[in-house]
C-alpha cells in the first residue's frame, strides 16, 4: 500500500501515523510540505514553494483563499510530476488548512483522500469574539466568514474527514458531520510520565525539584489566545501569596494566533512591562528540547493551561500524561479532557482571582490532590498514540478496501 501525506508542516499531526506506516511491511509512505516543513526519520519528503504569494490588490476578505490556491495549485504540478513518473497512491492524507490539497482529485480521481479537519471559523461560539479585550468588528467577522470558503471545497472532495475532539467537530455544518469521525492523532504516553527524582536546571544555574512549589505554563508561543495575558496578571497576586513557589514559563514570543501588540514587541514584554514580577521566581525559558519540556511537567506542583475555544493543545494532554495537577480555563475543548474534580480543576478564563486560588489550593497540596494527579495520567489513557493509529488505521482498511490494522502486541515508537 502506498500512503502519500500532505501537510505544510509535515510532519505535524501525522507524526505518528506516518512512522507506523512506514514501517509496516509492504507499505511506503511518502510526504509533501512546504520548503520549511521540518520532515522527520524514514519517511521521504518532497518540499514545495508557491511561485508567488497573494497579489496586493487582492480583496483583504479572500487573499488567505488565493494564497490557498497557490499552494493548491503548485501541489498539483508536484502531483501530476509523481503521475507522469508511475506513481500512484492507495490513500492520501492530508491537512487541508492552507490550500495543498484542493486539487489532489485533478491528479488522481480515484484515490481516496482522508482530511484532518482542524478547525471551522464562527464568528461567535467560538474564538472570535470570546474575549471582550479584543473585540471583533464587521470586517473582521466578514474576513472569517470569507475564510470557510476552502474548508467547504476541501469537505467536499475529500471521502473522508477527521476532527480531533467533539467539539471541533461541531463547528463543521452539521451537513457534514456524518463524514467526519473523532479521532485524537495520539501523545506518547509511554515516554511521559511522574517522576518524584526528576529535577530541572534553569538557565540561572538554579536547579529545580519534584516535590517543590513549582508552577509551570506552556504555550507554543505566548500570546492572549493561550491565556497568556490571563495568567500573567494573576501572577502578582499568586508570588505575593506564596513567597516560595517557583514559576516556569515556556513558549516562544512569535504569534501562533491572533496578532502582536500594538505597543509592544510581543505580549511577553508588554505583559511584564504591565505586571512587574521578580525575575529570580518566574523563569522564562523560550522554546526548549523535548527533554527540557517533559522535566519542566515532571517538576511541576501545578500546570495551568488556558485558551479560548479553540484546537486543543498536545501540551495539556502531556501534562495529564505526566500526572500534573491541572488548572484549566473551563472553556471548549478542554471541558472533554478535565472532568473537574476527577482530574483537574476548571476555572472561568475571565476569573483571575478563581484562576489565583486554584493555584494556591494545588501548592497547598491537599490529599486530593494525590488522587487528581493519578487520575490525570489514567484519563490521558483516552488520548494514546495506540488508540489513535489504531482508528486511523482502521478507517484507512476500509477505504482501501484491505486489512492494514495494526498487528497484536505491536508498540507505536514516538
Amino acid at each position: 500500500m502506498k500512503a502519500l501525506f500532505i501537510h505544510q508542516n509535515f510532519p505535524g499531526q501525522f507524526r505518528h501515523l506516518a512512522a507506523r506506516l512506514a514501517r509496516q511491511p509492504g507499505a511506503e509512505a511518502l510526504a509533501i510540505g512546504r520548503d520549511h516543513a521540518p520532515g522527520m526519520n524514514g519517511v521521504r519528503l518532497l518540499r514545495y514553494r508557491p511561485h508567488r504569494g497573494p497579489h496586493k490588490e487582492t480583496h483583504p476578505y479572500v487573499r488567505t483563499f488565493e494564497e490557498g490556491v497557490l499552494h493548491g495549485q503548485q501541489v498539483l504540478r508536484m502531483l501530476l510530476d509523481l503521475k507522469h513518473k508511475g506513481y500512484r497512491p492507495d490513500i492520501i492524507i492530508g491537512h487541508p488548512g492552507w490550500g495543498e490539497t484542493l486539487y489532489v482529485k485533478q491528479a488522481f480521481p480515484g484515490v481516496r483522500l482522508i482530511h484532518f479537519c482542524e478547525y471551522y471559523y464562527h464568528t461567535q461560539g467560538a474564538d472570535a469574539g470570546f474575549d471582550p479585550e479584543f473585540p471583533l468588528t464587521p470586517h473582521g467577522a466578514a474576513a472569517i466568514s470569507s475564510r470557510n470558503a476552502m474548508h467547504l471545497l476541501n469537505l467536499e472532495q475529500c471521502d473522508l474527514a477527521i476532527a480531533p475532539t467533539h467539539w471541533q467537530r461541531g463547528l463543521f455544518p452539521p451537513i457534514y458531520h456524518d463524514k467526519i469521525q473523532v479521532i485524537h492523532e495520539g501523545i506518547d504516553i509511554a515516554g511521559l510520565g511522574p517522576d518524584p527524582a526528576a529535577t530541572l536546571r534553569l538557565p540561572n544555574g538554579k536547579v529545580l525539584r519534584a516535590g517543590e512549589p513549582v508552577i509551570t505554563y506552556v504555550a507554543r508561543n505566548l500570546e492572549p489566545y493561550r491565556g497568556f495575558h490571563r495568567f500573567m496578571r494573576a501572577l502578582p497576586a499568586i508570588l505575593r501569596a506564596h513567597p516560595a513557589c517557583q514559576v516556569v514559563i515556556i513558549g516562544g514570543d512569535g504569534v501562533s494566533y491572533g496578532s502582536r501588540p500594538k505597543d509592544a514587541p510581543n505580549w511577553r514584554t508588554k505583559l511584564l512591562r504591565e505586571n512587574p514580577i521578580d525575575p529570580e521566581r518566574v523563569h522564562f525559558l523560550g522554546k526548549v528540547s523535548y527533554g527540557d519540556y517533559r522535566r519542566a511537567l515532571q517538576v511541576s506542583a501545578v500546570h495551568v493551561y488556558l485558551t479560548y475555544p479553540f484546537v486543543l493543545s498536545w501540551s495539556l494532554l502531556e501534562a495529564l500524561a505526566s500526572a500534573c495537577m491541572v488548572v484549566a480555563s473551563d472553556t471548549a475543548p478542554v471541558r472533554e479532557a478535565i472532568r473537574p474534580g476527577e482530574n483537574g480543576w476548571l476555572v472561568d478564563f475571565f476569573d483571575g482571582e478563581a484562576l489565583t486560588g486554584r493555584v494556591l489550593q494545588a501548592l497547598a497540596a491537599p490529599p486530593e490532590v494525590a488522587a487528581l494527579r493519578a487520575a490525570a495520567r489514567r484519563s490521558a489513557q483516552a488520548y494514546s498514540v495506540e488508540k489513535g493509529i489504531g482508528q486511523y488505521m482502521e478507517w484507512i482498511g476500509r477505504l482501501c478496501g484491505e486489512s492494514v490494522g495494526m498487528p497484536r502486541g505491536e508498540e507505536v515508537s514516538s
